[in-house]
């Protein structure tokens, strides 16, 4: 299998689109950038962890992480349980590209592309300039992992991957991004109290896990230090186009088009768009291993730079109902009272929870799924 960016985080959700969509169809971190944790997410007493640490910190020591730096790496920190039961609770699940596309190039994450690419021009085509990496594509990868920096996390990275590696189920891969972030501590880029990220210890606005940080990320400020973790971007957008151009990025070739053009044909869900792909398409997906992601990235980064809507549609869902039709029953759900979270055509488990309360207020089964029938219950 091939080692990208996050393989072994491939399946959390959190980080594929790390802002939470309408619908009920959150993917965001347990918690964005600052505010208070969750309780499950605050350290909580464990002698068999405390036990592993002992244990840990001689393996550590032996890898060149001195005793000052265990110490703050460690000061405050602890075992998570809601870290584990992320962890182990994962469901797998297939979300259709139609799907995926309208939390990934929703209107808000495109506005607010816009204005962020439009907020750091400067930086990005200098970022372009070095790397050769298109300014929107970056742009668009800021926007799926963090939503431009709104929802970076705020788990102490050390607690997260101490308790994934003592957990055992990925020890060894955890173990590995452990000693990377102690080394991180260690070479002085970050100050312990700030070494934060998502649940699983990925870091920043471009939620870089510790090992790829240590071989990707780049002081592109000039100050000394690889920051990804301030509220300035400038060290995480260089950082992202460093990582697309040492694994192949070729400099002004385009990742694809909808329909015809260069490249391979790619019909990701049967009835939908065709897109043709370039070979950065797969440059992309050395970040996420995910077709249905690089298109994301892709066509967020063309709507960010002025392009439209797909032009092509997508066939109706398995309840019959396209997604015009979804909005419309999401809608009318809410103007009901029955609050579905938003419209997006996204049927997630709070508009499931919606129809099923509704179902159940006219005295129907209340199976939670949507049909046109509902719909024209709801009337106009």
């Amino acid at each position: 299998m091939t080692l990208t960016r996050r393989t072994a985080l491939m399946g959390l959700g959190a980080f594929g689109l790390a802002a939470c969509s309408t619908g009920g169809t959150s993917v965001a971190p347990a918690n964005s950038t600052g505010g208070a944790l969750p309780a499950d997410l605050r350290p909580a007493p464990n002698a068999a962890y405390d036990a592993w640490v002992r244990g840990f910190r001689a393996r550590a020591g032996a890898q060149g992480i001195s005793d000052g730096t265990l110490a703050a790496g460690f000061r405050g920190t602890g075992y998570l349980p809601g870290v584990v039961k992320r962890d182990r609770n994962q469901v797998e699940f297939s979300r259709t590209l139609e799907d995926y596309l309208s939390i990934a190039a929703s209107d808000e994450r495109v506005s607010k592309g816009r204005a962020a690419y439009a907020k750091h021009r400067s930086t990005l085509e200098a970022v372009e300039q070095r790397y050769g990496v298109a300014p929107e594509i970056v742009t668009a990868i800021w926007g799926l992992e963090s939503f431009f920096g709104e929802r970076r996390g705020n788990v102490p990275v050390v607690s997260a991957t101490s308790t994934l590696a003592f957990d055992g189920r990925r020890g060894a891969f955890f173990e590995k991004q452990l000693v990377a972030a102690l080394k991180i501590l260690q070479s002085g880029d970050v100050a312990a109290s700030d070494l934060k990220g998502s649940w699983a210890g990925a870091m920043g606005h471009t939620q870089f896990i510790p090992t790829s940080y240590q071989a990707f990320a780049v002081d592109f400020t000039g100050d000394g230090r690889r920051d990804i973790w301030s509220d300035d971007p400038t060290d995480s957008l260089a950082s992202t186009a460093a990582y697309l151009s040492r694994n192949g990025w070729t400099r002004g070739l385009k990742w694809g088009t909808e329909g015809a053009g260069p490249g391979r044909s790619l019909t990701p869900q049967p009835g939908g768009p065709t897109f043709s792909v370039t070979s950065n398409f797969n440059v992309i997906k050395r970040y996420n291993n995910s077709d249905s992601y690089a298109i994301g990235v892709g066509h967020l980064a063309d709507r960010i730079a002025g392009g439209g809507p797909l032009r092509a549609s997508f066939p109706p869902d398995k309840y019959g109902l396209v997604k015009d039709q979804r909005i419309a029953l999401q809608e009318r759900l809410t103007a009901r009272g029955f609050d579905t979270g938003g419209a997006d055509g996204v049927i997630g488990p709070n508009s499931r929870a919606a129809i099923a309360a509704y179902q159940t207020s006219i005295g129907v089964e209340a199976t939670g799924d949507p049909s046109l029938s509902i719909l024209q219950s709801l009337g106009g």
